[in-house]
């Protein structure tokens, strides 16, 4: 789980990597739940409600890309209501966040109450440990609608992640609509495990079924190597950092496996860290590798305030072209430096 003191087991996905770069107020919700027309300018809508105070992350709410849709593929702005489309004709989806922005909860809460007009999607969280799905599917039998009750189940209070105030929107519309709630995680102990013994670790299906005997091709595994070296703020030996590419690898296969296993027309949604919904080598890649499944990629990223291009990202991931599907912009919601607070104290 994430925690501002990283150590070499506790890989944080992008948010002590990237500061790369949330929400739109209730009427956008109501806006994407419905079926309107789209508006005839992408950034018409963005602005008013930022000037309406709508945004609750502080900083870059007036930048020009705030707000605005970037369809990758396409090469073109897009309006809520086509991302609303493209999820609700999707069986799978996977949306990112940057953990420690409200916003992103409340944009997930409203994507997936726009995937909830068509179907009942499992939701697939990688801040619930796989180890407490039994104590969630108590919670959700004893108190059908009450997303507070899974948060007293797995004591999110103590988990690590940020405070629950956060993720609640995103809960609640599952409760509010009877979803079932689905573990993905690893906890501190699992990724103890993997680290010290590799696969062996890990569950024989797991391995076989995402292949994780298997070597990356060269680009990926450099590239995934130099993200765990950002990931840990340069403080991991070199040593490690290909024990901690298959923690990473193994996160991406579990959460995978989680969605794969939902069989049905009804589908299923990931809340992950960006780095997760990666359609590079993240659990979109991983997903198609294993089953041929397509999972649409949303991430929604926190801007910068000199980068004024979509493309101008692509580099913060790494990547020569941005690894998703679809990019929401947002405010950000800190510059805190936690590498900084990893350093040597003065």
């Amino acid at each position: 789980m994430p925690s501002l003191q990283t150590t070499p087991f506790d890989y944080p996905s992008e948010s002590l990597l990237r500061r790369a770069r949330g929400v739109l107020a209730l009427a956008l919700s109501l806006t994407l739940m419905s079926c309107a027309e789209p508006a005839a300018t992408p950034s018409s809508s963005s602005d008013a409600f930022t000037k309406d105070g709508a945004w609750t992350s502080p900083l870059d709410r007036e930048h020009p890309l705030v707000g605005r849709i970037w369809d990758v593929a396409a090469s073109r702005y897009v309006e809520p209501q086509i991302l609303a489309g493209a999820v609700r004709g999707s069986r799978f989806v996977a949306i990112g966040e940057q953990h420690d922005n409200v916003d992103h909860h409340r944009l997930e809460a409203i994507l997936l109450g726009a995937v909830t007009a068509t179907r009942r999607p499992a939701v697939v969280f990688e801040m619930l440990d796989v180890g407490a799905q039994e104590a969630v599917n108590r919670a959700e039998a004893a108190h059908p609608g009450d997303p507070d009750a899974i948060a007293a189940a797995v004591d999110w209070e103590h988990s690590g992640w940020p405070a629950w105030s956060m993720y609640r929107p995103v809960f609640a519309v599952a409760a509010a609509h009877d979803l079932a709630v689905v573990g993905g995680g690893f906890d501190r102990a699992e990724a103890h495990r993997i680290a010290r013994s590799g696969v062996a670790a890990l569950a024989p299906e797991l391995v076989g079924r995402f292949a994780l005997t298997s070597p990356l091709d060269p680009t990926t595994a450099s590239a995934l190597r130099d993200e765990m070296r950002e990931a840990h703020c340069g403080m991991l030996p070199e040593s490690m950092l290909d024990v901690m590419s298959l923690v990473q690898r193994s996160r991406d296969a579990e959460l995978a496996g989680r969605l794969a296993d939902r069989d049905d027309h009804q589908g299923a949604v990931l809340i992950a860290g960006n780095g997760h919904v990666r359609t590079d080598r993240g659990v979109p890649r991983v997903l198609a590798g294993a089953t041929h499944a397509r999972v649409l990629s949303v991430a929604l990223v926190e801007v910068h305030h000199e980068w004024t291009l979509p493309g101008n990202y692509a580099a913060a991931f790494g990547a020569a072209a941005l690894p998703f599907d679809y990019v929401w912009f947002t405010p950000r919601a800190s510059d805190e430096d936690h590498c900084a607070e990893l350093g040597p104290k003065k």
